[in-house]
């Protein structure tokens, strides 16, 4: 009888753990592909741009307008980021189908639509990351597992699924496993870990090395070189994480008044002729500041962090702040992940070159600046912290980034009490009626 039960326990263990097996092992392909697509259009774009600069007046408001077709058309919620999307599900799921509101949020429709319409923005050089289409799409991913489950399975939690697919997408999209783990602890749920733990773990390891076993290992940022610095230095990336934090918590802060302005617009015509708007004036940008507001800004962190000369300038930091704030503003599909990373690293470079620090010393300031300016975004220091030192594998930047985001952290909330991710999520569930929150003590 022992036995028996033995097997039955192992047997439950099994089947409860294949879904986020499957689940993990679909996101890792689906998110490859996604990144190998994005990057190939956005290099091609950004060719195309360098040689006819001019031709963005067309690319733009195309791309910004077919995007917003799309999303506006065929799935409402694939538009904007992705990661409130993404937390507001995990806000309203419940295990209990005729209660569950998350299907709004994450769907298969929500997976074709994102792809489409993050694919259009990249080709019309939108100033986009792909971290959000892709956590939604992941979460989606893990959702539809979710429901394929037949009746006589053994319950697994429609939330943990989802959470756990948010993990496991960011995992497999950057090669930061540590970073996914920490993201879904500080950013997508306030359960304790010890409730889910094995289920991110394992979606985790499975999906980032499905990814690993179709790219090879990678560093999305290589292995920039960094020097020895003294306690003086830490005034140095005090000024500059400061600067970043707060202009992280204005771009989210300026993309949200975008939003209430497009919400407030009547009529389809009315609303296309606000992201025509939007796209025209970030041609202007574009025209005005050079390529590098193009896209999701990897070029300039490369550059930053490997050119012999980099040559920091207000250009870059203009362009990309402004670019990235259109983009996602503009209410097409767009994300201010990645841009949050390269505008740090914009802001870093500058400060660094006006300060007059070595070469060494200046990718501190290019990391510290871009850890800084995406916690001014999210308020997940841990998170930003853990995937840069992820990307690059600088190991020994890791007081130097924790210093940046816990700065970052203290302006953003001096600012803003709240992060871009919530306040949209917020915006997100108030807009579908009769949607009930996990969490009902928070504000909207």
């Amino acid at each position: 009888m022992r036995g028996s039960s033995v097997g039955s326990q192992i047997k439950d263990m099994w089947m409860l753990a294949l879904p986020y097996q499957v689940a993990a092992v679909v996101t890792a392909l689906v998110a490859v592909g996604f990144t190998k697509l994005f990057m190939w259009l956005e290099h091609r774009n950004v060719e195309l741009i360098t040689a006819h600069p001019h031709l963005i007046f067309i690319t733009a408001p195309v791309a910004f307008l077919f995007s917003w077709w799309l999303v506006t058309r065929f799935s409402p919620m694939a538009g904007s980021s992705g990661v409130p999307q993404l937390i507001a599900a995990a806000e309203v799921a419940d295990d209990e189908e005729r209660n569950d509101g998350s299907w709004r949020f994450l769907n298969v429709r929500i997976i074709f639509v994102r792809v489409g319409a993050t694919m259009a923005m990249v080709m019309g050089g939108g100033a986009i990351g792909r971290e959000g289409p892709i956590l939604q799409i992941a979460g989606s991913v893990y959702r539809v597992v979710h429901k394929l489950l037949p009746p006589f399975w053994p319950k697994v939690s429609r939330r943990v699924m989802m959470v756990t697919g948010g993990a496991a997408g960011l995992s497999a999209a950057f090669n930061t496993p540590l970073g996914g783990i920490v993201f879904a602890m500080e950013e997508l749920t306030r359960t304790h870990i010890g409730k889910f733990r094995t289920a991110v773990l394992s979606s985790v390891i499975i999906s980032g090395m499905t990814a690993q076993w179709l790219l090879g290992p990678y560093l999305i940022l290589g292995y920039p070189k960094l020097e020895r610095v003294g306690p003086s230095f830490m005034y140095t990336l005090l000024a500059i994480s400061a600067v970043a934090g707060a202009m992280g918590v204005l771009s989210g802060k300026a993309v949200l008044l975008l939003d209430k302005i497009r919400r407030a617009i009547k009529g389809k015509v009315a609303q296309g002729t606000f992201v025509l708007l939007c796209a025209l004036t970030f041609a202007c940008v574009v025209n005005a500041f050079g390529p590098m507001a193009l896209g999701s800004g990897e070029a300039l962190m490369d550059r930053y962090l490997f050119a012999m000369e980099p040559n920091p300038s207000v250009k870059d930091v203009a362009g990309r702040l402004l670019g990235s704030i259109i983009s996602t503003g503009s209410a097409s599909a767009g994300m201010l992940f990645g841009p949050a990373l390269s505008s740090g690293a914009a802001i870093g470079g500058l400060f660094g070159h006006w300060f007059g620090v070595d070469r060494g010393q200046l990718n501190i300031l290019v990391l510290g600046g871009m850890c800084a300016f995406l916690t001014g975004i999210t308020r997940s220091p841990f998170t930003s912290a853990i995937i840069i030192l992820e990307m690059t594998d600088r190991h020994s930047a890791i007081l130097q980034l924790m210093y940046a985001a816990m700065i970052a952290s203290m302006i953003a909330h001096a600012i803003d009490d709240k992060s871009y991710y919530e306040r949209m999520r917020d915006r997100l569930i108030a807009s579908v009626p009769g949607l009930r929150r996990r969490f009902p003590g928070e504000g909207s």
